[in-house]
């Protein structure tokens, strides 16, 4: 059973720094696409970053130039570094992993973060 099991979460203040963490688990995933999705409450689900087997790197444009998506693939796990957090990140932070059209054919559970102003 494929299993992807976020940590990191919390609550931090506007301007400081958080890093989430994916771990996968029932297969591999070093030849597919990991990312991040998010939402907050009251809205849709949206695209965070990704990254993919090759090491690509895709962001939104809300969080281009603050946050860094990176991956382990020894480890089957990948990162969110979240840096210059701002009030409007708050959301519940979902792990993704998969393959074309929409890179995420699995997801975790979820990590709730919350910046304060």
């Amino acid at each position: 059973q494929v299993q992807l099991v976020e940590s990191g979460g919390g609550l931090v203040q506007a301007g400081g720094t958080l890093r989430l963490s994916c771990a996968a688990s029932g297969r591999t995933f070093s030849n597919s696409a990991m990312g991040w999705s998010r939402q907050a409450p009251g809205k849709e689900r949206e695209f965070v970053a990704r990254i993919s087997w090759r090491g690509t790197t895709y962001y939104a444009d809300s969080v281009k130039g603050r946050f860094d998506i990176s991956r382990d693939k020894a480890k089957n796990t990948v990162f969110l570094q979240m840096n210059s957090l701002k009030p409007e990140d708050t959301a519940v932070y979902y792990c993704t992993a998969g393959g074309p059209p929409d890179y995420s054919d699995y997801w975790g559970k979820g990590t709730l973060v919350t910046v304060s102003s």
